[in-house]
């Protein structure tokens, strides 16, 4: 696969002249990754802008930094990536910035898991601050959900592939997740202590299912892989009518508190890569539960609209409350009531919920790190709302 240099990386049609070693999902995300290139930064930026803007891109460097290590880690799985891209010089280029940004622990985590899938060796300084983050205890109870399950999960990744050094640190930070993570709901918590903690996202029980996955496979340990099947088996439980992924979940009782926003990386990404590790141990409906999940962002969902931009190969970003546009404070709000009262949230009427017009990098490296490698749902990666629009 070729790509241009006139403007980034920009994808060229190469039907005419060989077939795409890569199914349409996948050459549908490259493309789209393609107008978020920051040709100036080496990068992918924070967000592209869908509202018809002159310059669609916003870049915020310590965002920016984050999201190109995820989408490089959804590289690690591309059969074909396109010339141009220099996946080891971006890595590189980025990876160190970690140390000059105020970037969240958990970029540090994707780090170790980009690097370990792509074969690359972490730059010294970050494996030295990453060394002083990871000696210093007392800084674990800071540790929010994604920080924990990111960290966990590099380090396993990292021991797989031979690469020693972080091992002192594996079983300390599984024991931190189940002393302090876990839930009788089977759900898990989003923070170690603290008010905020039994306010958990679908981020959350994402983050940390995977890593008791990895750890529960690495270190053969089948109470932490039941951990992980406990909290998937209760999100299938709660997934909406259309297969939507709620975003908010009170972990203490094990209920929705609000299902907006719901998130296209969910559906299409996070949801998939949680769930491909679910299917590895035969959980029941974990599949069923993705494809449902998966045919939301094609349109089977409360609006009846397809969240995806195919002329730029880009997906809107979400569905969400149209008055809470610009403001979190509501949603809030009335997670904290929905929690004291007891109180289950549900999917309201369709008039009141409006679209997020934007796409962000790392959503489109969910896609490529989920289906990157899978050729066994066709019916989705090859559907035909990802094939190439030419013209002419």
């Amino acid at each position: 696969m070729k790509i241009s240099s006139n403007a980034g990386l920009r994808l060229v049609d190469t039907a005419a002249s060989e077939p795409s070693r890569n199914s349409n999902l996948v050459n549908y995300a490259l493309r789209g990754l393609s107008q978020c290139w920051l040709p100036e930064h080496g990068r992918w930026s924070h967000i592209y802008h869908l509202d018809g803007r002159q310059s669609p891109n916003e870049s915020l460097p310590r965002s920016d930094v984050f999201y190109t290590l995820n989408v490089l880690l959804g590289m690690s799985r591309v059969r074909e990536i396109p010339d141009g891209i220099a996946v080891s010089d971006i890595f590189r280029r980025n990876a160190i910035q970690l140390t000059t940004l105020p970037v969240a622990k958990y970029a540090y985590g994707m780090a170790l898991w980009a690097a370990a899938e792509l074969n690359l060796d972490v730059p010294p300084p970050v494996a030295s601050a990453l060394r002083a983050l990871l000696s210093d205890e007392a800084r674990w109870d800071t540790f929010r959900a994604q920080d924990l399950g990111m960290l966990l999960t590099g380090i396993v990744v990292q021991a797989k592939k031979g690469r020693v050094e972080w091992l002192p640190f594996l079983g300390p930070l599984y024991r931190l997740l189940m002393k302090r993570f876990t839930s009788e709901s089977g759900l898990f918590f989003d923070a170690a202590s603290g008010t905020r903690r039994r306010f958990a996202s679908f981020a959350t029980q994402t983050y940390l299912s995977i890593a008791c996955y990895y750890y529960g496979e690495y270190a053969d340990d089948p109470d932490a892989v039941t951990l992980a099947t406990t909290c998937v088996q209760k999100l299938i439980a709660l997934q909406g009518p259309q297969g939507e992924w709620p975003w908010f979940f009170d972990a203490v009782s094990g209920r929705v508190l609000d299902f907006y926003e719901v998130y296209s990386v969910h559906q299409y990404g996070m949801a998939p890569a949680l769930l491909e590790c679910a299917e590895r141990h035969n959980v029941h409906g974990a599949q069923d539960a993705m494809v449902k999940g998966f045919k939301w962002v094609l349109g089977e969902n409360q609006l009846g609209l397809s969240m995806l931009v195919p002329e730029i190969g880009l997906s809107i970003r979400s569905q969400i409350r149209k008055n809470e546009l610009n403001t979190k404070a509501p949603r809030l709000l009335r997670a904290v009531k929905n929690a004291y009262l007891g109180r289950n949230s549900g999917l309201i009427d369709r008039s009141g919920v409006g679209l997020r017009l934007e796409c962000r990098s790392y959503e489109l490296g969910w896609i490529l790190w989920s289906f990157g490698r899978r050729s066994d749902l066709p019916e989705l990666s090859d559907n035909p709302a990802f094939r190439l629009q030419t013209t002419g």
